[in-house]
């Protein structure tokens, strides 16, 4: 079995994701509710693997209530039930509150973080390897396991570079306890041992509390977002680039400091377009206080500040604040969800920002559907597409349990 995240981000990715057509409004349909004992509070962004089977983690439930590892397979023909299996249910030992996103390598195996748990109870790094011919149970392997005297909680999802070693953020800790970017390497020949490196600790002007999962540029340099820090502490966006020649120190670069009025609090990770511009969202500040959607233009020639333009900000029923990141298709629009927000202004849209064509300036955002607690509550992480323009995603709440009442999350799609 190979695993591969459905169009989303690749070793050293660069360029937009680019489904096959773009998405408009449609159908919104449920293809599990969990129920507690299967996992409770799915919080991050699925993955897939060819044969469309969908991979993600919840927060809370499963055998232990530490969260779980499950998987969804799509229905047989002729039938319309998704099948949902849970891969492993977390205890102390191997870490609780899986709440970033999945990854996996070439031969099946996945990879995550928790919150917390592990031997010195600040979370852990895991892998899960598939089941040998013949066998069901998933084997798990706590790699690192995080302790207050250098990093704590990585609430992130974990991203590969091309020589196998992983990346990462945490919340907390670190040089100024104010978190840290660090990176695994796999064991050396006969050893069974990974190695964390701490590449660098944030320390409050330059970034604090990072929840988001890390990207590459094609020079190796890593981009991400801390939810404070900076002059007016409303968050960062940042560059790490890798130690020169006989170096070992990894160089911060800020590249854009928010300060409320241009957002405020970025929780998701970055994209790139095709020429360099990132694209993120902000829980909070804009116009309304509820969350934006900016887009970074690199320096001109001879210049270093990059360059912010907020290209839609939340209010109401189009949504209030964004945690997730943004998505997009072949022509540049960009999709993603709130948490709150909506027909109702309180349980969360999906939306679409077209790009503007022609001497237009604008993106124009169409809310492409609201939950209303029977089909879910509050998105928190980011959208991934199929070949046919579906769109995939999980809430953190709602749907309904087996008695009826209001559930613990959902899996849904979007069908346009």
């Amino acid at each position: 079995m190979m695993l591969k995240i459905l169009l989303g981000a690749a070793l050293f990715a660069v360029a937009w994701v680019l489904p096959l057509v773009k998405a408009s409004a449609g159908t919104l349909s449920v293809l599990t509710a969990f129920n507690g004992g299967d996992g409770a509070s799915p919080y991050g962004t699925l993955i897939a693997d060819s044969a469309g089977n969908l991979y993600g983690t919840t927060l809370n439930g499963g055998a232990n209530n530490s969260g779980t590892v499950f998987e969804l397979t799509p229905p047989a023909a002729g039938q319309a039930a998704w099948t949902e299996t849970v891969l492993f249910s977390f205890s102390n030992s191997t870490g609780t509150s899986p709440g970033g996103s999945l990854t996996a390598d070439s031969a099946g195996n996945l990879y995550g973080t928790t919150q917390a748990g592990g031997a010195y109870d600040g979370g852990t790094v895991f892998k899960l390897a598939p089941p040998a011919q013949g066998q069901t149970a998933w084997t798990p392997t706590v790699l690192c396991t995080f302790n207050a005297g250098d990093d704590t909680g990585p609430p992130g999802g974990l991203i590969f570079d091309r020589a196998g070693n992983l990346y990462g953020t945490t919340r907390y800790d670190g040089a100024y306890s104010r978190g840290t970017v660090f990176e695994l390497t796999p064991p050396a020949a006969g050893q069974t041992a990974w190695t964390e490196t701490v590449l660098f600790s944030f320390n409050g002007a330059n970034g604090a509390n990072s929840f988001a999962s890390l990207i590459f540029d094609g020079a190796g340099n890593l981009y991400g977002t801390t939810l404070n820090g900076g002059g007016l502490y409303s968050g960062n966006v940042f560059e790490l680039t890798p130690p020169a020649a006989a170096q070992t120190a990894w160089t911060e670069t800020v590249l854009f400091s928010f300060n409320g009025t241009n957002g405020n609090g970025p929780f998701g990770s970055l994209i790139f377009d095709s020429v360099g511009n990132l694209y993120g969202t902000t829980w909070g500040g804009g116009a309304s206080h509820e969350g934006n959607v900016f887009e970074l233009m690199p320096p001109a020639a001879g210049q270093t500040a990059w360059t912010e333009t907020v290209l839609a900000s939340f209010k109401g029923k189009k949504g209030e604040y964004p945690q997730g990141s943004l998505i997009a298709d072949s022509a540049g629009n960009l999709y993603g969800t709130t948490n709150e927000g909506g027909a109702d202004k309180h349980n969360g849209t999906v939306f679409e920002l077209t790009k503007p064509v022609g001497h237009k300036t604008v993106w124009k955002e169409t809310v492409l559907a609201s939950f209303d607690v029977t089909d879910g509550a509050g998105p928190n992480g980011s959208l991934i597409f199929d070949g046919a323009g579906n769109l995939y995603g999980t809430t953190i709440g709602g749907g309904q349990s087996g008695d009826g009442r209001p559930g613990n999350g959902t899996v849904f799609e979007l069908t346009p």
